[in-house]
């Protein structure tokens, strides 16, 4: 990889990452280099998304293609790959637009140098954000190629077809010209000469394919390389002196016998205390020696009284949604239900803990990190050290897994630190200990919903107060005529003085909070109503496609009507994440002994507009559906007085291939709607579905996540 990338001015419009022909040329070779500003492609992507609206004319995501001699194309892209798969749909959507094969697309990711500027790789806005945008510019290089070949072919561009990056005479396809061909030994900036449209769904060939992972075989043999895999000349392994617990000061610390540990050299630097070493267990036996004196901790609270301390510090709601007047509803009901749920903190618990190697030299800083946000990372360091921005180049290897939390890049900073303090290249990898004390966890919510049916069995009114879960979720997809919701702490993350432990993004943040209760409450409903929860759901949507996904999970599943609890087992929710829309049906077998519950089988229809990679979808489905058994039915964080109890998976119990019940997948989106985020929508229904199915099974409704054995059996009627 290049040392260095200079910035040239291209006329009209200047790049950060501009760079000039030599250095070019030294990188990539001859080749079409196409460059566009977002407002260049408007016509386009407003084929894909409508009118762009004002959070994506916002991003300054300018992006780089390359049509190589080889007729190779490179997209460079600052999003990175975590395992959801983007390293493939978005290669799927460029090779749509250029026709070109897709093993012929290769991705450059996560790389500040390279890549285009971009936020970060989370929200599921991979897709349905940049994509429109990777089309668009595919379908810009595209149109510029053919104006190429229509110099070189000297027929009009309007004769001119592309197959396999081959452009042709339509209907003479001996007069050819490959891509490669056309760009060889040029540097060219070029400008389409008319406007540019994007394909119509119907004519696609990549986009709606099954592809399998293009990353899968480097990670299925090992060949794949993370942050903790890099190794460098010379290369220290640093082990960082911890607290015992949050909310500690550190009084004095002695490093004398620290010391005697023959080739470790300590560093206490801008508040990190760390062991260096060549060899990483050396470094750790050092760290083991410092002894330390700390404040006790100022947190008070546990995960038993978390709530009642939450709900003191909640403060004024925002009232996103209202509708009617409550009053009036309450008085046209026959029954008021009125319940509160509660859901403790939840680890993020990646299979790769953070890790990052960092080297300093000539000024320089070159970091390969485990991030979500290589260029949030880099202006992290750049803060912290006092470095220009331009003299810090973040790589990002393969990310063993995020969900929302590689996000603070502290072991970034760590790594970056003590490379610049000892002149040598540095690793820092958490261990699973680290992972957990110093993950900013979902955040503990409680969600208190007073609702009412009226005597027609329909919902007359609907009273909603989420807090610290955030608004995602929230709105009500029902048809209620007197409704409010009301949101304490908008993002529970942006409140870190009311939790205890560090909060943040948790995938599909605080939507599965808030799908939990309101599913659970309209079942509620429902079995008091005598109506069956489907048909209940039913009388209440007026969304068709809502309405559509749900009858497809209950067509699949094969549902039966009937009042709940029926002793079968089954339960549904619904809900929507980044504009798409889910429904799930579970079912599960309760031990009425012991309360233990196996969920036996899942059904989950998705509609997620046009789907770029159909099995790339499924896969996250079904990631995203195990991923949520864990929240429902047995992941909680405890702790006291600043200390973590759970520090490794002992006692954190994540979902066992075991307790994975059988999954189908239903994809029920229009390739004509434009593409939605999909890996995160599926995880938000689980914890509401196994809910009513429990309460079906047993008649134990419970209201506190995780659905532990324990809080099962007590919920159990006598």
């Amino acid at each position: 990889m290049p040392d260095e990338i200079e910035q040239c001015d291209f006329g009209e419009y200047t790049s950060p990452f501009a760079m000039t022909r030599r250095t070019f040329l030294k990188i990539f070779g001859g080749g079409l280099f196409v460059m566009w500003a977002l407002s260049d492609l408007r016509p386009a992507l407003s084929q894909v998304t409508g009118p762009p609206t004002k959070e994506l004319l916002s991003l300054d995501v300018n992006t780089m293609v390359r049509i190589g001699e080889d007729g190779r194309v490179t997209c460079l892209t600052g999003k990175i790959e975590m395992g959801q798969g983007i390293v493939t749909s978005l290669a799927q959507m460029l090779a749509e637009e250029l026709d070109v094969p897709l093993d012929q697309v290769t991705m450059v990711m996560g790389d500040t140098r390279l890549c285009p500027y971009d936020r970060g790789t989370w929200g599921s806005l991979s897709t349905p954000q940049f994509g429109p945008q990777l089309r668009a510019a595919g379908a810009e290089a595209r149109a510029i190629l053919l104006q190429l070949a229509s110099q070189h072919l000297e027929v009009p561009v309007e004769e001119l077809s592309v197959e396999d990056g081959v452009v042709f005479v339509t209907g003479d396809a001996k007069k050819r010209i490959a891509y490669g061909a056309l760009t060889k030994g040029k540097l060219l900036r070029k400008r389409a000469q008319s406007t540019v449209y994007l394909k119509n769904p119907g004519d696609f060939k990549t986009i709606g394919t099954a592809v399998t992972r293009l990353d899968g075989y480097d990670k299925v043999t090992g060949r794949a390389k993370y942050a903790a895999d890099i190794t460098l000349p010379g290369m220290l392994y640093a082990k960082i002196f911890r607290p015992p617990a949050h909310g500690v000061k550190l009084i004095k610390a002695d490093v004398s016998a620290a010391k005697t540990v023959d080739g470790v050299q300590l560093v206490h630097e801008r508040g990190v205390l760390a062991a260096l070493h060549k060899y990483p267990d050396v470094a750790e036996q050092a760290v083991a020696k410092i002894q330390a004196e700390f404040t006790p901790s100022s947190i008070q609270v546990n995960e038993k009284t978390i709530f009642d301390h939450l709900l003191e510090e909640a403060g004024a709601p925002q009232v996103p949604d209202v509708a009617g007047t409550l009053d009036t509803g309450r008085k046209d009901s026959v029954k008021v239900f009125e319940h509160t749920y509660l859901d403790g903190y939840v680890a993020h618990a990646p299979m790769e803990p953070h890790a990052a190697v960092a080297h300093f030299k000539d000024g320089e800083m070159t970091i390969w990190a485990s991030t979500q946000n290589p260029f949030g990372a880099r202006e992290k360091v750049a803060s912290e050290l006092g470095l220009p921005v331009d003299k810090i180049r973040v790589l990002t290897p393969f990310v063993g897994g995020g969900f929302g939390g590689k996000s603070r890049n502290l072991q970034v900073v760590e790594a970056a630190v003590l490379a610049m303090a000892t002149g040598r290249p540095v690793q820092v990898a958490w261990s699973r200990e680290e992972e957990f004390f110093y993950d900013h966890y979902r955040p503990a919510a409680i969600v208190k919903i007073n609702s009412g049916i009226a005597d027609n069995g329909k919902m007359s009114f609907w009273d909603f107060h989420t807090y610290y879960a955030g608004g995602r979720g929230s709105k009500h997809q029902y048809k209620v005529p007197h409704l409010r919701t009301s949101v304490y702490g908008a993002k529970g993350y942006s409140y870190p003085d009311a939790h205890p432990v560090l909060t943040g993004a948790w995938r599909a943040p605080g939507n599965n909070t808030n799908t939990f209760a309101r599913e659970s409450q309209i079942d509620i409903m429902a079995a008091t109503a005598g109506i069956d929860p489907l048909e209940f759901r039913m009388m209440h949507l007026t969304d068709k496609r809502m309405k559509k996904t749900l009858e497809a999970a209950a067509k699949h599943y094969g549902w039966v009507p009937g009042e709940s609890p029926a002793g079968r087992g089954r339960g549904i929710a619904i809900g929507t994440d980044v504009g798409a829309y889910v429904a799930m049906i579970a079912e599960v077998e309760v031990d009425k002994v012991t309360g233990y519950t196996q969920v036996k089988r899942i059904v989950c229809a998705q509609d997620n507009g046009l789907t770029i990679n159909p099995e790339g979808l499924e896969i996250q489905m079904e990631g995203g559906i195990t991923m949520g058994l864990g929240y429902t039915l047995t992941e909680d964080v405890h702790f006291a007085n600043g200390r973590m109890h759970d520090t490794n998976f002992g006692t954190y119990e994540l979902p066992r291939f075991s307790s994975v019940p059988k999954i189908e997948t239903l994809l029920v989106g229009d390739k004509f709607d434009r593409p939605l985020g999909g890996g995160e929508p599926a995880v938000i229904a689980v914890g509401g579905a196994v809910a009513n199915a429990i309460y079906d099974a047993c008649g134990a409704r419970v209201t506190q996540l995780p659905m532990t054995p324990q809080r099962i059996k007590a919920a159990m009627p006598a």
